[in-house]
C-alpha cells in the first residue's frame, strides 16, 4: 500500500489518478479517514467518481488504466513508419521533429521518458511557442515555460500527433532539442535497427525474428525495466534495470539495490572516482568500476564499465540502468502491446565502451 500516494484535489475536474502499467485486471483502493472504495481497473478503461471533502467540496475523481483503450477501426489496420535516426556521439537516438509546421527540433528517443518534452532553451530559441509572452522575447521578463503556446502537431517522419503533450524541461541529451518518451508509442511495437539506423513502428509484429532472444518487460512505476545478471566470481546478482536510452553510460547501479544484494563493488576493477554534493553540501563518491560479466536476454556482455551510484536511486526504488552505451549494441524490437522484449546482437555489439580504460 502506498501511504500518501493521493492527495484530493477540489480544483481539477476530474482529478486523474493513473494506475500503474499493465496488461492484466488490477484493484486500487482508495482509503480516507472515514472510508475506503475498491475500483477494479482493466486496460483500456476509466472509473468516475465523487469524494466530498470536509463535508463541502466536492472532487470529481478519475481512476484511468495506463493503456489507453484501443480503436476497433484501427484493430485490423496494418501500418509501419519508418524514421531514419543518427546514434550521436553521446549515444543519443537522434531523429527531427517538427512542431506547429514551421519549427525543426533535434529530438532524441528516450525509452525511460514520457511524452514530449522540449528544453526551454530550444523553446525560446527555435520555436514560437513564446509567442504568448512578447516580453519574455523581448528579454524583458522570465519567461513562463508552463504557459507555452498551444502545440497543435508535432511531427517526425511521416507520423503525426495532433495536440500532443509537450512539456518543458532542463534534461534532455547533449545537444539535442528535447526527448521522445516511449508513452507516445504505447500499445505498438518499435523496433531499433542499429545496422540501418531506422526507428519503425509497428502495429503488428514483424516475422523472422529468429535471431533475437525474446524477454518480457516489467513495468516499475509505468518505467518500462528488463531483468539482467552480473555474475562474479561465481556468484550472481539479478535485478531490474530500467531502460534507459537517453544516457550515454553503459549501466548504472542504484546503491540501494547494491546495499540489498551485497554487490562487490570493492571488489571491482576501479576506472574512476567522482563526487556529488546534494543542497544540504553533503558529499557522496560514486565510483565507475568494471563488471567482468553481464547477462542481458541470454547474450553475454564483457567487461561493462558500471557507474555505482553513491547516493540513494533517483527512481526511488530499488532500480538500476541500462543505458544506451549497453543497449545500443543490440537490435531492438519493444513489443508494447503485449510487453515483451527481443534483441540481437548487433554490428555495434564489440566496440569499446567509454570510461572502460
Amino acid at each position: 500500500m502506498d501511504k500518501n500516494a493521493w492527495s484530493l484535489s477540489p480544483g481539477e475536474r476530474p482529478d486523474v489518478y493513473t494506475a500503474e502499467r499493465t496488461h492484466k485486471t488490477k484493484w486500487v483502493t482508495f482509503y480516507t479517514d472515514l472510508d475506503s472504495i475498491k475500483v477494479k481497473v482493466k486496460p483500456g478503461t476509466r472509473f468516475n467518481f465523487v469524494i466530498l471533502l470536509n463535508g463541502k467540496d466536492s472532487c470529481f475523481t478519475q481512476v484511468a488504466s495506463a493503456i489507453p483503450p484501443e480503436d476497433p477501426l484501427k484493430r485490423k489496420v496494418v501500418t509501419n513508419d519508418t524514421i531514419p535516426f543518427t546514434l550521436t556521439a553521446v549515444n543519443a537516438i537522434h531523429v527531427k521533429a517538427v512542431i506547429n509546421n514551421t519549427d525543426t527540433l533535434n529530438m532524441h528517443f528516450d525509452i525511460s521518458s514520457f511524452d514530449f518534452h522540449i528544453t526551454n532553451d530550444a523553446i525560446l530559441k527555435k520555436t514560437k511557442l513564446l509567442a504568448n509572452q512578447p516580453d519574455a522575447l523581448a528579454g524583458k521578463a522570465e519567461p513562463n515555460y508552463k504557459k507555452l503556446a498551444k502545440v497543435f502537431k508535432l511531427q517526425i517522419g511521416n507520423i503525426i500527433w495532433n495536440d500532443p503533450p509537450v512539456s518543458a524541461t532542463n534534461q534532455t541529451a547533449r545537444e539535442m532539442d528535447g526527448r521522445i518518451g516511449w508513452t507516445v508509442f504505447d500499445g505498438k511495437i518499435i523496433e531499433l535497427d542499429y545496422d540501418k539506423s531506422l526507428l519503425i513502428i509497428h502495429s503488428k509484429l514483424p516475422k523472422g525474428l529468429k535471431a533475437y532472444n525474446k524477454a518480457k518487460v516489467a513495468f516499475k512505476q509505468t518505467y518500462p525495466c528488463i531483468a539482467a545478471t552480473f555474475e562474479i566470481a561465481g556468484k550472481q546478482y539479478t535485478g531490474d534495470f530500467m531502460m534507459d536510452t537517453g544516457s550515454e553510460l553503459a549501466v548504472i547501479l542504484g546503491s540501494d539495490w547494491a546495499a540489498a544484494q551485497n554487490f562487490p563493488t570493492a571488489d571491482l576493477k576501479l576506472l574512476k572516482t567522482t563526487a556529488i554534493s546534494d543542497p544540504t553540501g553533503k558529499t557522496y563518491e560514486s565510483k565507475i568500476v568494471l563488471a567482468p560479466l553481464l547477462k542481458l536476454n541470454g547474450f553475454a556482455l564483457t567487461n561493462v564499465p558500471t557507474f555505482a551510484l553513491g547516493v540513494k536511486s533517483p527512481a526511488g526504488h530499488q532500480i538500476n540502468f541500462l543505458g544506451n552505451g549497453a543497449l545500443k549494441r543490440f537490435n531492438m524490437i519493444l513489443d508494447l502491446k503485449n510487453d515483451y522484449i527481443y534483441l540481437k546482437p548487433n554490428k555495434l555489439f564489440g566496440v569499446k565502451y567509454k570510461g572502460d580504460s
